[in-house]
């Protein structure tokens, strides 16, 4: 992956336009905060009122429709649950003509890089122009400005989307479209494994009289570190308010995709099968909405014997 910031010749000298962004929720409203702030003018819609209610505040508007919205846009900005409702709104923008050739559709959802790649090429044939963008970071990186963002598409329309995504954290070039999509499942199939593995070694340690607290010291500063041990378990789960902002839906949903993925180009899967068993396994038995981190809590109180007695403590702030 190659990295082309704001300064590049590609990028210099342009100022910030008009963003239609679709998809107000955990992560879209800060991000959308953090264009407003960096001087785009950004109209907004989202089916829930509430949302489009908050985005006065903050001074961007919001609209009755995406279509509305996206009418004369820069860019259209989708941050939307799948590839179904991307395609569904990407279809009545195009019905309603509200995006043109001289704009740039960014599906910064956690889309299937196959479905990807197909509405990229039905938009071609309008001339229409598709970038992916996924992001890595959750609603901490978004409010911040901080997400990891994964480019993917032809190099004149991510040249035109990049000084918006550069607004929002920091963008890296993957390659064709699709190859953002690809490369976000394939991460979270990471964070998934390595959020598991964490939470039975924890589990272990707890059962034997390790101190978490000391545990995660030692990981941390050892190769048993990664973003569970570094994040998702000190600031989600040892406190008990399981509140990341990411869905554990979402993230079955990511490692679903990467494991499909996977298996279309005949690569070995035996690990991710059993870790997207497993993530399955804890979605059919939390609650609904249950954050991704409560995972570590279904080992916990999963594990044969008496392992339960180790849990991490109940939920604080629900399961969202």
């Amino acid at each position: 992956m190659s990295e082309q910031g704001a300064g590049s010749p590609a990028a210099a000298g342009r100022r910030p336009g008009t963003v239609a962004f679709v998809g107000l929720g955990n992560m879209g409203f800060p991000m959308v905060t953090r264009l407003v702030d960096a001087g785009f003018t950004v109209n907004g819609f989202d089916v829930s009122p509430d949302a489009l209610a908050r985005l006065e505040g903050i001074g961007a508007k919001g609209h009755a429709s995406a279509a509305e919205a996206a009418a004369g846009a820069d860019l259209v900005i989708l941050m939307l649950p799948n590839s179904a409702i991307v395609s569904s709104v990407v279809a009545d923008l195009t019905a309603a003509k509200a995006v043109t050739p001289a704009s740039v559709i960014v599906d910064m959802s956690s889309s299937e890089p196959r479905a990807t790649r197909e509405l990229a090429e039905s938009l071609a044939g309008s001339g229409l122009r598709l970038v992916d963008a996924p992001v890595s970071g959750g609603v901490k990186g978004a409010v911040n400005g901080t997400l990891t963002i994964m480019v993917g598409g032809e190099d004149a329309a991510v040249d035109e989307a990049w000084p918006a995504l550069a607004a929002l954290g920091k963008p890296l070039r993957c390659g064709p479209v699709g190859s953002g999509h690809a490369i976000k499942a394939l991460n979270n199939l990471l964070s998934a494994t390595h959020l598991w593995a964490t939470s039975e070694a924890m589990e272990a340690g707890a059962a034997f009289g390790l101190d978490p607290a000391v545990m995660l010291e030692v990981f941390n500063g050892s190769s048993g570190r990664s973003g569970s041990t570094e994040n998702k378990w000190p600031n989600f789960v040892l406190p008990g308010t399981y509140n990341s902002g990411f869905a554990l839906g979402l993230m079955l949903k990511d490692v679903r995709i990467a494991l499909g993925l996977a298996e279309s180009t005949g690569t070995r899967t035996t690990l991710s099968e059993l870790a997207t068993q497993l993530w399955a396994e804890a979605a059919e038995h939390l609650p609904a909405g249950a954050d991704h981190t409560e995972v570590a809590r279904w080992v916990a109180e999963s594990g044969p014997g008496d392992a339960g007695a180790h849990a991490a403590p109940e939920p604080k702030n629900g399961a969202s």
